[in-house]
């Protein structure tokens, strides 16, 4: 059996060896032997000390109090529960813990140096505490009282809401009963004090469980629900960002640790989360929420609901949601705005609806989730076909447009139950204007894919030629053009695919262009001729055709600026295929040999996706005002700008800064910063494009220009993602070229490099074989070595770091040469024993030196220059070394070169070398002879 003495003598030695988890195991096997009291108070004050190491402050106090238990005198225990407390925010009880230490030993210097500390710190708060709390007090005494002022109004709402960002504010005024007050703000009707009321609460529930709950209960979730449904974009927006501020409280999100910020003992927070979710289900099929509040109320869903990492097994969220709420969506999803009793809606809201559907789909695990999900689809959809009631009919056909545009696998599937064909065929042909508009726009939605394309083609061709020569309606007009439109381009780039006869898709496309002109015709409708275009630009007859259109193009760029956000898709697919960045398979020459020989299909490129016409396009769309439309595309609503939408403007954006000379363009209208979003958030191949058009920008801009203020931060993180095998040479390249530049730029930014662990990597490709792509790692590391974290790396022992620069300055590669040499300088200059190491790495190291010292380029002989002055500067010895070698030789014959301005920084550093070569007694002054 253990022995308690020796498990704490052991404890000890884990303690002073730094190994705090072994000590605290040590100590508590040795409590749990151990029946001496006394022990058992040293075991408690002993591991209070590894907790004290490890920051866990509430368990330190906890073991420290229990030594004070035992034994009420125990100094160390004492001093040490003062410490945690402290740290846990708990100055009066610190002070009391101090105050008995120094009353106990009066001369002891630490603690009265404590006691110094406690007391200014507790006048500190006590005066931050008062003066807050008197803000407080005027700030709602302004709020409250009518006859203020307008501008002392704004004044006091904008501190509040400062005030209730801040962790001492936030508690003041919810200590102060500032929830209630901030109730009578909202309740005042105004709409600038309820921005204000509702984000000061934001504020406030921001990263803080127990005050979130507390402030939702208070509130009640119903009151919020309704403030969330008024007809007030900026007023729905704040509280559906009150309300994503309380769920990531609750649910542990967004939230960093805070020491003793949060006594209070907070129940389980699933029952608060399902209650939000229930009622933001209420909100969708409620007719007394306006457009703005279903849309936020879709969104709130659709960030929270579905999980954030399919890693993660828990999907108990969704499946809740399916069961209590999928009818509910699928309503929003059915309806038809121009039936009397629809809901009422944003142009954005059936689209946001759509998405939440997708997002749902996606999240579920396995195939019985996904039939069950199918099912109440089924079910709904056949609870709406009606023969005697064509209003609930076209229901049925909406909502199956909508599944369609959210789950495609899952609209195919319920485009296969039995009659919906039919339908939409029969609907087609009605006498009804608004009958012929849901069908159309549901067989356009169903031609998505190619297989389901060739079916309508042999049946809804026709259809779709019929009511667009009759209908004298132009909105149906315009979808049974884009109906005809998604046909033709079933075939893809593929030229020879092309399903019309020739010149019928340029005859299209010119429609197309002249109804998106056309200024008279509403949004809504003018945004289906950009969805016929998305598909009609598939052939470069069309891309050229649009892009010399100047007009069309900024017809369709004003649009994308307009709140209709549904567009944004339809207009990114349409720049993907005008800049031809979409991806294109490689054919292998011996494989389309032998296609043509067994008479299968080989897809054909079209004469005008040739790299020179795509070139001209890229050109004229620049021209034309595209970054303006593209950075307004990137700042849109979340759930509306999918992961798919960001990746097609992440690619549209590469393409646009492939000349270098573009590139200040894209800067000066903005796209450097609308780069950053869609490279750290979207898929994986649009996060990689948005970074490698990142890099193009970094490696040629002032970043300052580029990225200002705190941006230029955020550029770092795609580019060193950039910064790996699985990525292709050219974005290796460009990443290194733009952190080169970054970290000339200051020291915040070369920590930040290395906060993202780029280092390694920039060591790596200083060892490729590409010369390049060593030449651009080499610059780099030149930049980085003035930090001296960087510098630590190299004065380590055990590595083969300043080899290797030293063995770069001795390539034939001039630029890879200077960048070394300029590494190399910096590294010298500012470690004496990175001198020392410089001799020591390797044999050749003089011999590489004096190369550098003759160079042809006078900027790789000056830093090569400053090393050998280094060298002489650090030590005599090494002085000496250098001395004896021929390159006294060759100092001596820079030197006493005749000054010339245009190397005399060169000449100058040889002339310092030989002087303090005189000054240790190794050479004589030159005299006559």
């Amino acid at each position: 059996m253990e022995d308690p003495a020796q498990l704490k003598e052991e404890g000890n030695k884990y303690f002073q060896a730094g190994d705090y988890e072994n000590a605290i195991n040590s100590y508590t096997k040795a409590m749990k032997l151990s029946k001496d009291k006394s022990l058992q108070a040293v075991l408690y004050r002993n591991r209070a000390a590894c907790f004290l190491k490890k920051e866990s402050y509430a368990q330190a106090a906890s073991d420290a109090s229990r030594a004070i238990d035992i034994s009420a005198s125990d100094i160390k225990a004492l001093y040490r529960r003062s410490q945690a407390l402290e740290s846990l925010g708990k100055l009066d009880q610190a002070f009391k813990d101090v105050q008995r230490c120094a009353t106990i030993e009066p001369s002891n210097k630490n603690f009265q140096e404590a006691l110094r500390r406690l007391g200014a710190k507790i006048q500190e708060k006590l005066r931050v505490q008062f003066s807050t709390d008197a803000r407080v007090q005027n700030m709602f005494e302004i709020l409250l009282d009518g006859s203020s002022e307008r501008e002392t109004r704004e004044k006091a709402a904008n501190n509040l809401i400062v005030l209730g960002r801040e962790e001492a504010g936030a508690e003041r005024i919810f200590q102060n009963n500032g929830v209630n007050l901030l109730l009578q703000l909202i309740e005042t009707k105004n709409a600038e004090m309820i921005l204000a009321a509702i984000r000061t609460l934001s504020g406030m529930c921001t990263g803080h469980r127990a005050r979130a709950t507390a402030i939702l209960h208070l509130l009640g979730i119903d009151k919020m629900c309704m403030w969330m449904a008024v007809d007030n974009e900026e007023i729905s927006m704040a509280v559906c960002n009150l309300l994503q501020a309380i769920t990531d409280s609750l649910s542990g999100e967004g939230k960093e640790e805070q020491h003793g910020k949060e006594d209070a003992v907070v129940l389980d927070t699933k029952k608060d989360l399902k209650m939000i979710t229930v009622h933001l289900l209420d909100m969708l099929v409620n007719k007394k929420v306006s457009g703005q509040g279903r849309d936020q109320a879709l969104n709130l869903l659709s960030k929270n609901i579905p999980r954030k990492d399919l890693k993660l097994h828990d999907n108990s969220r969704t499946i809740f949601v399916i069961d209590t709420g999928l009818k509910k969506i699928l309503k929003v999803v059915g309806q038809v705005p121009e039936l009397p009793g629809c809901l009422p809606l944003t142009e954005n809201t059936q689209m946001i609806a759509s998405i939440l559907l997708n997002k749902l789909y996606d999240d579920l695990r396995c195939d019985p989730e996904r039939d069950h999900f199918r099912e109440i689809c089924e079910e709904y959809i056949r609870s709406k076909v009606d023969p005697q009631d064509m209003d609930k009919t076209l229901h049925a056909i909406q909502t199956v447009s909508g599944i369609m545009q959210g789950p495609f696998d899952l609209g195919n599937k319920l485009l296969g139950m039995k009659g919906i064909m039919e339908m939409m065929v029969a609907l087609c042909g009605s006498e009804r204007e608004i009958d012929q508009l849901v069908a159309v726009e549901a067989l356009i939605h169903a031609s998505t894919k190619l297989s389901r394309a060739t079916f309508i083609i042999t049946n809804g061709v026709a259809l779709l030629k019929e009511v667009y020569k009759k209908t004298k309606n132009e909105k149906i007009k315009i979808r049974a053009l884009v109906g005809l439109c998604k046909l033709g381009s079933a075939g893809g780039t593929d030229y020879g695919l092309r399903q019309f006869a020739e010149g019928s898709t340029e005859k299209l496309a010119k429609q197309c262009r002249k109804w998106l002109c056309n200024t008279s015709i509403d949004t809504r409708t003018r945004k289906w001729a950009v969805e016929g275009l998305a598909y009609l630009t598939l052939d470069a007859d069309v891309k050229d055709e649009l892009v010399e259109d100047k007009p069309a193009l900024q017809a369709m760029f004003e649009l994308a600026k307009t709140s209709d956000k549904t567009i944004l898709y339809s207009v990114a697919s349409t720049l993907v295929n005008c800049t031809n960045s979409y991806d294109v398979k490689e054919l292998v020459p011996e494989l389309v040999q032998l296609a043509k020989f067994s008479k299968q299909h080989v897809p054909e490129e079209h004469p005008k996706d040739k790299k020179d016409f795509v070139w001209k396009r890229v050109k004229r769309l620049l021209n034309a005002g595209v970054i303006s439309a593209l950075t307004c595309m990137v700042k849109a609503d979340s759930a509306i700008l999918t992961d798919q939408t960001k990746e097609l403007l992440a690619r549209v954006f590469l393409a646009l800064c492939e000349d270098p000379k573009d590139r200040g363009t894209i800067v000066a209208q903005g796209g450097g910063k609308a780069l950053i979003p869609l490279a750290l958030d979207g898929t994986e191949v649009g996060k990689v494009k948005a970074s490698h058009a990142l890099a193009k920008i970094a490696a040629i801009s002032n970043p300052d220009i580029a990225f200002p203020g705190e941006r230029v931060y955020e550029v770092v993180r795609p580019l060193v993602s950039l910064l790996n095998t699985e990525r292709d040479g050219l974005q290796n390249y460009e990443a290194l070229l733009g952190l080169t530049n970054l970290s000339g730029r200051s020291d915040k930014l070369r920590l930040k490099i290395i906060k993202e662990k780029a280092l390694p990597d920039i060591e790596n490709y200083m060892f490729e074989n590409h010369d390049q792509l060593r030449q651009a790692a080499t610059e780099c590391m030149c930049n980085m070595v003035v930090n001296k974290e960087v510098q630590e790396r190299f004065l380590a022992d055990g590595n083969d770091r300043l080899k290797l620069v030293v063995l770069l300055c001795g390539e034939d590669d001039t630029k890879v040469q200077n960048a070394a040499a300029g590494a190399l300088a910096m590294l010298t200059a500012a470690h004496k024993k990175l001198c020392h190491k410089m001799t020591q790495v390797t044999t050749q190291w003089l011999e590489i030196l004096q190369r550098l010292c003759l160079h042809e380029k006078l900027e790789v002989q000056h830093r090569g220059l400053v090393v050998a002055c280094n060298l002489i500067h650090a030590d005599q010895e090494l002085a000496k070394k250098l001395v004896e070698s021929e390159m006294l030789e060759i100092l001596t014959l820079i030197g006493k070169q005749a000054d010339d301005a245009t190397k005399q920084h060169v000449i100058n550093v040889a002339r310092e070398c030989l002087v303090k070569c005189m000054d240790y007694g190794l050479i004589k002054p030159f005299s006559q002879a």
